[in-house]
């Protein structure tokens, strides 16, 4: 059987922060922009707080079969809701997405390279 990689995208808004809290963020700010975005297995934070007070992290999980993606996706929300908690952000509309790398469509450059393969 074959390891399947899954892309989760958890998302939500920042609610309440203290105004220290929103400076805790602020100053922090440069590590968790959005141009250093990445899918990790200890997933990514990106935010930016000047436009608005949505976030979003990224995590990359992996599994054997297509249901897997359900727990990935678990670990993935309790993983951005503990890390929320245990900073005090308060926190809404928490919602993710998830995508089953082995079943999304090829590139461009892949299909050619898929072709010449045959």
């Amino acid at each position: 059987m074959t390891t399947r990689t899954f892309r989760i995208t958890v998302r939500g808004v920042f609610d309440g922060l203290t105004p220290e809290q929103h400076a805790d963020l602020q100053s922090r700010a440069a590590e968790h922009d959005i141009l250093f975005a990445a899918f990790t297995p200890e997933g990514h934070l990106s935010y930016d707080l000047n436009a608005r007070a949505v976030f979003t992290f990224r995590y990359q999980d992996t599994g054997e079969a297509e249901e897997d993606i359900l727990d990935a996706t678990e670990r993935a929300e309790q993983s951005a809701r503990a890390w929320l908690d245990e900073r005090g952000y308060g926190h809404k509309n928490l919602r993710s997405q998830a995508e089953d790398l082995s079943q999304a469509p090829l590139g461009k450059r892949q299909r050619r390279a898929a072709a010449k393969e045959l």
